[in-house]
């Protein structure tokens, strides 16, 4: 296959530039465009995820399925998210942009802003900006997401062929390239309450026939309607032994927590080797770039929303065709913000200028990144400002509002048992130094941290007269990214929403679509820079669920109509219009 040739090629260059200048040893070009054929590219995603799996040196739990895909594939230790908690971070992957350059960091934007005085409100990018899966559409891919679009954002119409539990990468044309997104919800933060078996979202495959499955939402349980705990698969004994992170406490509720976390990773790895077995009964393994990665750090207090690596650091396994470079490891780092360029370079175009991460494989990659950055604000209804970066051995942590305490109570994160138990130990006067350091009540304006001997990052080296140079190399780093992006990290939320709005009190309309025709050929236009078009051709009075990317003009038959919407992202939709 020219595509294996590809692959091969690159592989090549990849194990050249070991101990070579990696900026320097790259591929022909040529010899890229000539090989190349369009792969399909699997995500698995899922959520709250630190590396609490086999493949990076975690065996607590058996997770056969992904130990397979990472013993056929390349493991990559060092993924990062842009932010400790998921919408921002969605936005990253779904732009290639950092959260914090876009008014996308604040968790969420579309709620807990009324009890601030201020509007709801959407993520404002560049006009130019689009969803990578519309890049991929306009590329002929056709492109799926069974759930989640927490994008910080209202997405397009343009933005997916499929977005509903039912999508499938089974619906596409014959021989048409994928582009899919398969999210799983076992592993989320709600799945550690009590009683347990609770999923604040359920997600589950089901059996549609004999001869494909389909993804099924159950969408949020009720009191009438929760799982109990003799409904959920046991895939641990519960008497299992426990590397309790020094941050929390070692008592009963901790431990069975932990049970719980592991046990709803075993049941989320049951779901990839469904999904998996999907595909090889399609006959498509051999062809499709399988990407597993989280969306984030861990669940756990002093995981999630924080930017030290518990909350950022996430597992990626690639899996290649033809097991090219398996059971081997990239330990270069990876921000979230590079998924975007990645996919364009995997489908052989550049990355587009205004993304703001960068290729790390295909013909694009560029030279492997020094440090990796990410940003905490708001997060429901408390608000902190910290920046973090980070590079291959230590952590600088920025902290603008020193007089505040690290801990926020956010009142989703108090449902977890385990917060509980801290919060009564607080109170008792029961923790130790480690567990202590996060309700401090004033925090350091800088902290520094060797991850590498530290890798809770609790001692703070930033006042060590030893590491002063490391301390201004990471702080002058921080200000040239700040710089770079355009991120005012003490630019008050009010103030960020009227900017995003370019000084209005009202979020922006996409204008109305404007339609017009020469011998039944329609040209469609929109006044609002940016604005992505969708169209469906409505034939014998059927609408097509799908809406279609529109790029050049278009011919109707005789008898069909075509209805019309505009949307520039972080814009109110246009209204949609029919013509016939």
């Amino acid at each position: 296959m020219k595509f294996l040739q590809f692959l091969l090629i690159v592989c090549i260059g990849f194990i050249g530039c070991q101990s070579k200048d990696k900026s320097k040893v790259k591929t022909s070009k040529e010899a890229i465009l000539e090989l190349l054929d369009r792969p399909n590219i699997l995500w698995l995603v899922t959520e709250d995820m630190g590396p609490y799996i086999p493949p990076f040196g975690d065996t607590t739990v058996a997770t056969p399925n992904l130990s397979r895909l990472a013993n056929e594939g390349i493991v990559y230790p060092n993924l990062y998210s842009t932010s400790g908690v998921c919408a921002p971070s969605r936005a990253a992957i779904a732009t290639g942009m950092y959260p914090s350059s876009i008014g996308a960091n604040h968790m969420r934007v579309n709620s807990y802003t009324k009890e601030r005085g201020l509007p709801p409100y959407e993520a404002v990018p560049p006009s130019e900006v689009k969803m990578i899966s519309e890049w991929m559409r306009r590329a002929g891919y056709y492109c799926t997401n069974n759930y989640k679009t927490d994008y910080q954002f209202k997405e397009p119409v343009t933005a997916w062929d499929e977005n509903s539990p039912y999508a499938h990468w089974r619906n596409r044309d014959k021989n048409q390239p994928f582009f899919s997104v398969i999210n799983f919800t076992e592993t989320h933060e709600s799945g550690l309450f009590e009683p347990y078996g609770f999923r604040e979202i359920e997600t589950r495959l089901y059996h549609a026939g004999d001869k494909k499955y389909k993804w099924k939402n159950f969408g949020e349980h009720h009191a009438n309607n929760r799982m109990t705990e003799e409904d959920t698969p046991i895939h641990l004994p519960k008497d299992t032994k426990f590397n309790i992170p020094p941050y929390l406490p070692d008592t009963e509720k901790t431990r069975r927590d932990m049970w719980k976390l592991y046990n709803n990773i075993a049941e989320m790895d049951k779901q990839v080797g469904a999904v998996l077995k999907q595909l090889e009964d399609d006959g498509l393994l051999e062809n499709t770039i399988i990407f597993f990665y989280g969306d984030h750090g861990g669940p756990l207090p002093r995981e999630k929303r924080l930017i030290y690596d518990s909350g950022l650091n996430t597992p990626m396994i690639i899996r290649f065709p033809n097991k090219i470079q398996a059971g081997t490891k990239d330990n270069q780092l990876i921000s979230f913000v590079d998924f975007a360029p990645t996919l364009l370079s995997f489908i052989n175009e550049e990355p587009k200028p205004y993304m703001q991460g960068q290729a790390f494989l295909g013909p694009f990659k560029t030279k492997e990144r020094d440090y990796i950055h990410a940003a905490a604000d708001r997060f429901d209804a408390e608000t902190d400002v910290i920046r973090a970066v980070r590079d291959k051995q230590y952590k600088y942590i920025r902290n603008y509002r020193p007089d505040q305490g690290y801990y926020l109570p956010i009142e989703y994160r108090e449902r977890i048992p385990t917060m509980q138990e801290l919060l009564r130990l607080k109170n008792e006067g029961q923790l130790n130094e480690h567990q202590m350091q996060w309700f401090r009540e004033r925090k350091p304006k800088e902290e520094l941290f060797d991850c590498s001997v530290d890798p809770f990052e609790l001692n703070n080296l930033a006042n060590n007269p030893e590491y002063q140079d490391k301390l201004k190399e990471m702080s002058a780093e921080m200000d040239k990214w700040l710089e770079a992006i355009g991120d005012n990290p003490d630019l008050p939320e009010g103030d960020l929403i009227k900017r995003l709005w370019n000084g209005s009190d009202t979020q922006p309309k996409t204008s109305a679509p404007t339609i017009t025709t020469k011998n039944r050929k329609v040209t469609i236009n929109c006044d609002t820079e940016g604005a992505s078009i969708g169209y469906k051709i409505i034939k014998k009075g059927k609408t097509p669920k799908s809406w279609m990317v529109y790029q050049n003009p278009i011919e109707l038959s005789e008898g069909e109509k075509i209805q019309v919407q505009a949307h520039r992202i972080g814009f109110i939709p246009s209204k949609t219009v029919e013509f016939d």
